[in-house]
């Protein structure tokens, strides 16, 4: 066997092993957004990269459906839109692509989440900053420590993994988490 395959399993197992001790964060995480959502507001998402692909699917499941046929749950990646990504950017900087989304669409009442594997992007961090102006809540999924971002949002997730492959793979957990019990308390 390639000895690749074991070396990351083994990776995973250990990432896993040590998230358990952080697992009422993730409950944490899930408690905002359901809160938001049960109040009318929406769920904003951001990320870049492999993070920005976690929170379109994030956003998908809530408009379309995780486990169950239920309602469709207000949600916009805003990593999705290439032509406001490509405008702002020109326009404004690569920092602010998500912040002048937020400004634009975020509402009191409404929950942004920030999916990271190192918690130092710049441009998420304005977009915290943002969201924090128009009295929008956040939410942290981040990793490798937490980075810059780390105590910045209303709940955090910090996944216990230096590793950005581990932390995006336990990223994709807890969402798939968030997902349930989103659905488990708005609609059973």
């Amino acid at each position: 066997m390639n000895p690749i395959i074991p070396l990351q399993y083994a990776e995973l197992v250990q990432a896993v092993t040590d998230a358990k001790e952080s697992l009422a964060q993730v409950e944490r995480c899930a408690e905002l957004i359901t809160d938001a959502l049960q109040s009318g507001g929406k769920v904003l998402t951001a990320g870049n990269g492999g993070s920005a692909a976690d929170a379109l699917h994030l956003s998908e499941e809530l408009v379309g459906r995780f486990k169950n046929n239920r309602r469709a749950l207000p949600a916009i990646a805003l990593a999705s839109d290439g032509t406001a990504l490509t405008c702002i950017g020109n326009d404004f900087g690569f920092d602010q692509i998500f912040a002048r989304q937020i400004e634009a669409l975020g509402q009191p009442g409404d929950v942004l989440v920030l999916l990271t594997s190192s918690g130092n992007s710049a441009n998420l961090i304005f977009a915290l900053e943002t969201a924090r102006g128009k009295g929008v809540k956040t939410v942290a999924l981040v990793g490798r420590g937490g980075g810059k971002l780390k105590g910045l949002a209303d709940a955090e997730w910090i996944v216990p993994s230096q590793s950005g492959a581990r932390v995006q793979e336990l990223h994709s957990w807890a969402l798939h988490v968030i997902l349930e019990v989103v659905e488990n308390r708005l609609f059973n």
